[in-house]
């Protein structure tokens, strides 16, 4: 299996808990089931229906975050640069985990699979999570 690439449009967005109402039913926040659902169609275009691989799979997800308004055309270029990096939420790992866990019987049997991730955050011109998704090296 070759490499499959795609992007998601718009900020990054991590996987939220379970909410449990006052009856103790867990349900999945709406948001969170929409933006695993993008990632799955999204997938879909990209690497069309595939049998599902036993094998053990890496994924790279790069987020990049909208930048500020109120920033300085200096601060903004050392964001672009990279230099200056997101620390706000989404944390790394809540995005990881929503796009391995909106590929899981999509993209590979479960997301136990996944033997590798890596999430990164930066600062883009564009909002978007960029996800590649291959077998391991």
């Amino acid at each position: 299996m070759d490499a499959i690439k795609f992007t998601i449009p718009g900020a990054p967005y991590g996987k939220a808990r379970h909410r449990t109402t006052r009856t103790g039913i867990n349900y999945t926040p709406r948001e969170t089931v929409s933006y695993e659902g993008l990632i799955k169609v999204l997938y879909i275009e990209a690497a069309g229906v595939r049998d599902l691989s036993e094998d053990p799979f890496e994924v790279m997800v790069s987020a990049r975050f909208p930048i500020p308004k109120s920033v300085s055309s200096k601060r903004r270029a050392l964001m672009l640069d990279g230099k200056i990096r997101p620390t706000k939420k989404p944390d790394w790992d809540n995005i990881g985990k929503i796009v391995t866990d909106a590929l899981n019987k999509i993209a590979y049997r479960d997301d136990s699979q996944v033997v590798a991730c890596r999430v990164e955050k930066w600062y883009g011109p564009i909002p978007e999570v960029i996800v590649t998704l291959g077998p391991c090296s």
